[in-house]
């Protein structure tokens, strides 16, 4: 999934309209969005590549969405989720808040409020990653680096083993090498020791 400027969505919904919908809303607006027709798929699919925010239709055939929401609760996911339904009652929005949704909406949503709501709880966790993180802004060679590059820098700099941050980020550790690789050849450092001073230094 490539990078862009406001995020990425997974929109899990089995229902086709909504998804194409959401997806066409999403992506003029600047998200890059992947649709998933069932739980299983995007559970799948969110292992491997965890997005930048999540919107779920809670009353789908098979794994619900309140059903996803407490696997996502159980793995502690980072990512913000919005549930959402046509056939709401506030037992299931307090259901979906309980699970872990940030938010609910009832089908027919507005299109505006969900977007703004979206790029909020975007932005939101981006300032918390930020804040959360040891890095300075600005370190020597930070233009350099992906955004990817960046969270593994981050988890580095944590402390973490290539292990440790290949569970965190959802890749194999030998991704995580090549990452590292590539990360201390852009900032010119010799050793691991020698990384975290050029990225904490700059504090």
């Amino acid at each position: 999934m490539k990078p862009t400027a406001h995020g990425n969505v997974y929109v899990v919904d089995d229902d086709p309209a909504v998804r194409d919908a959401l997806g066409t809303i999403l992506t003029m607006e600047g998200f890059g969005v992947t649709g998933f027709a069932d739980g299983m798929s995007f559970v799948s699919a969110a292992q491997g590549h965890m997005p930048d925010c999540i919107i779920l239709d809670v009353a789908m055939p098979g794994h619900s969405g309140l059903d996803l929401l407490k696997i996502l609760k159980a793995t502690a996911c980072p990512a913000p989720v919005f549930a959402m339904s046509g056939q709401a009652s506030i037992p299931m929005a307090v259901d979906a808040i309980r699970s872990g949704a940030l938010d609910f909406f009832e089908k027919p949503f507005d299109a505006d409020m969900l977007v703004r709501r979206v790029r909020t709880a975007i932005a939101k966790r981006e300032q918390g990653r930020a804040e959360a993180s040891g890095l300075a802004p600005h370190f020597p060679g930070a233009n350099l680096l992906t955004t990817r590059e960046r969270e593994v820098l981050e988890r580095i700099a944590e402390g973490s083993s290539n292990k440790e941050v290949g569970r965190i980020l959802g890749i194999s550790p030998r991704t995580v090498e090549v990452h590292r690789a590539r990360i201390m050849e852009k900032l010119g450092a010799r050793n691991a020791a020698d990384l975290v001073r050029i990225v904490l230094s700059a504090h």
